[in-house]
């Protein structure tokens, strides 16, 4: 039995990579019958006892996450993309997405795009994005049109580590793809004017060598649901309200009417930016009202 990693599911097939060799592999029955499926990202075990035939993957070994849009196992980080102009720069978008990515333990990347379609006083309200971001803990880089050190800039970011992007649409995913994996050639479209997002082409997912990492050649997903976060780990998904958090009276405090709430108070002495607190609630009564799930 060998070992190796799914780089690439396509057409019912599994291309599992192994000491610098893809091996085609179908999967056994048993996944079906279980109602699991190998994932490009999962570390499997396989066989391949004829020379030239087709191996079989007999186990899928534990996974650290798995990702629905795309269906990608063991991401590490995601490339967050959202531009700062056409479409505007959308915090409330951006916190859904950090919260989703917290809840699978993905790190996430922020990457602010069309940096220059920004007058100087927009800019410096995106400064002050910036900045607060930063201050959490997020890494946030940004991007101009046809920037000629993108890669250099994403390139140590990426180094030994598998990759998603994820962001809204119309924002530029494609193009930094491209920019990334240029032998890719990713049809990049222009922004609907009447819908207000972008198009792409759908792709199979391949997780591509690039600045020693890999990389999924696919745009990623655009939308996140909270479907499977619970109301008590929302608190965990916000850097900044987990550590106020520690210094509530009560253990699994919500931060709504709770006393002696510590979060409340640093959101009241601006120590929590107001808009991320305000995020919060939003995302804690839509779990609230979800429908129960049996």
């Amino acid at each position: 039995m060998a070992k190796g990693q799914i780089r690439k599911a396509l057409s019912g097939y599994y291309y599992v990579y192994d000491d610098g060799e893809l091996i085609q592999c179908r999967g056994r029955g048993i996944f079906r019958n279980r109602g699991e499926s190998p994932l490009v990202g999962d570390i499997v075990e396989y066989s391949n006892e004829t020379a030239g035939s087709d191996g079989a993957i007999e186990a899928i070994l534990p996974r650290h996450n798995a990702l629905v849009r795309p269906p990608i196992a063991n991401v590490d980080q995601a490339i967050l993309v959202f531009s700062v102009k056409e479409p505007d720069f959308n915090t409330i978008l951006l916190d859904r997405f950090l919260v989703a990515l917290a809840s699978y333990q993905v790190t996430p990347i922020i990457c602010l795009t069309k940096m220059d379609l920004l007058t100087a006083e927009e800019k410096q309200q995106i400064n002050v994005y910036q900045q607060a971001y930063e201050k959490i803990g997020y890494t946030v880089i940004t991007a101009y049109k046809d920037e000629p050190h993108l890669l250099e800039k994403l390139s140590p970011l990426l180094a030994h580590k598998t990759t998603v992007l994820a962001g809204q649409s119309g924002v530029g995913k494609s193009t930094l793809l491209n920019t990334l994996l240029p032998q890719l050639a990713l049809k990049t479209g222009e922004i609907s004017q009447s819908l207000g997002r972008g198009k792409h082409t759908t792709r199979h997912v391949e997780l591509i060598e690039v600045a020693d990492g890999l990389l999924a050649d696919t745009p990623g997903f655009s939308s996140f649901d909270f479907n499977t976060i619970e109301r008590e780990a929302l608190t965990y998904c916000f850097p900044e309200i987990a550590h106020y958090a520690e210094d509530c009276k009560f253990r699994g405090c919500l931060h709504k009417q709770e006393p002696k709430c510590a979060v409340k108070v640093a959101v009241a002495n601006g120590d929590i930016e107001a808009y991320r607190f305000k995020h919060y609630e939003q995302f804690l009564q839509e779990i609230m009202d979800r429908k129960p799930r049996y």
